[in-house]
């Protein structure tokens, strides 16, 4: 079968990157994970990458002059792989406007929480400071903002009393894994129709 190709982005453990790995070996999965862009060099997501062959494009902002000028190599490595989709999956960098308007509406993010509520990086917290009942993740579009592109699916997570960060993160993590790679799956499969803050799989 021809699978979309996909280029997803990470800084962090990479635990939602291994999903997304885990699901594109399977033989009926509709997309292929073709590389890895990252802006850690000795990141898990990177480790996770090559140890399952697939490329990994390090960009790391302390070797740029400027931010245009990292922008600029970011998509010129992206389009190496000529996406169709891009995935964001806990890549803690804004993307520049470069890189947003070589790919327009073809970038998605998953977010821990169920957005607008709580965007950035301290989202997890963020509730948890708030005394939520209730928290979640988001897969939305990427736009010139932070988290605030159009959302593309959402699930609801319960927030337990006696929750920390880090317990309450995990949850969340559990429940993304899922999202990305569903979500995913529809989208390789049957597109995306943006609308203004609308965004609908056919």
């Amino acid at each position: 079968m021809n699978r979309v190709p996909v280029v997803a982005l990470a800084s962090g453990t990479g635990t939602i990157f291994q999903a997304l790995l885990d699901a594109a070996f399977e033989t009926d999965y509709p997309a292929d994970v073709v590389a890895l862009l990252t802006d850690k060099p000795g990141s898990g997501a990177a480790r996770r990458a090559r140890g399952a062959g697939v490329p990994v494009h390090v960009v790391d902002p302390t070797e740029f002059s400027d931010r245009a000028a990292w922008d600029a190599a970011l998509t010129a490595a992206a389009q190496t792989y000529a996406p169709e989709w891009l995935i964001s999956v806990g890549f803690m960098r804004i993307l520049g406007p470069t890189f947003l308007d070589a790919f327009p509406q073809r970038i998605l993010n998953t977010h821990p929480s169920l957005l607008p509520s709580f965007p950035g990086k301290q989202a997890v917290s963020d509730a948890l400071a708030y005394g939520v009942t209730v928290t979640g993740c988001t897969l939305h579009v990427v736009d010139s903002g932070v988290d605030t592109g159009p959302v593309v699916a959402q699930r609801v997570v319960e927030v337990m009393p006696g929750d920390t960060d880090a317990v309450l993160h995990d949850r969340i993590k559990t429940v993304e894994r899922q999202l990305v790679v569903e979500v995913l799956d529809r989208v390789a499969t049957n597109g995306l129709i943006i609308t203004g803050r609308k965004a609908h799989i056919p």
